[in-house]
């Protein structure tokens, strides 16, 4: 099965605790743009949908990737979790099918060594995607929190399970 002809415009959105991160993809190996938006405020969950609005009128994607954050192992904020819930109410509203993924999915899909932590996703990645090889973050201290840039490779985690877990027989 050829994914690249079956879904124009595939794109996954991951909202974290520093912002929101997004890809879009036209087929597993071309990426179409990516980015991170920043929290300036607190409690921004409307500018996130006006973005998130912005972003799916411009793709009208085929397809959209959230984490599935409704398995009891998924220690996210109670914003958060909201937050991926209105994205997905509102591309449901709007015809767009959703697609989800847990942590342990992606983790499946990425077959590496156990554990897959982030950085070796990140790692994986940037060899599939050679564009995002020079947004991988450094590698994280204990005493440091997690990166900005990491919300975008934790989004082409999920784009690119979707695509594995469609491109088998």
């Amino acid at each position: 099965m050829n994914v690249r002809t079956q879904y124009s415009f595939v794109v996954a959105i991951y909202p974290n605790s520093r912002g929101l991160a997004f890809v879009v993809f036209e087929g597993a190996m071309s990426i179409v743009d990516w980015g991170v938006r920043g929290a300036r405020y607190r409690h921004s969950h409307r500018r996130y949908l006006a973005a998130i609005t912005d972003l799916l009128e411009r793709y009208q994607p085929a397809i959209l990737v959230l984490q599935d954050m409704s398995s009891v192992g998924t220690h996210r904020a109670q914003r958060i979790q909201n937050l991926n819930e209105a994205i997905m109410e509102f591309a449901e509203n709007r015809g767009i099918p959703v697609r989800s993924y847990s942590r342990a999915r992606v983790r499946e899909a990425f077959a590496l060594p156990k554990p897959a932590t982030k950085e070796a996703i990140a790692e994986a990645i940037a060899k599939h995607v050679p564009a995002f090889e020079r947004h991988i973050p450094p590698p994280r201290k204990p005493w440091t929190s997690e990166h900005a840039r990491m919300g975008l490779f934790d989004a082409a985690a999920l784009a690119l399970t979707f695509f594995w877990r469609n491109s088998e027989p």
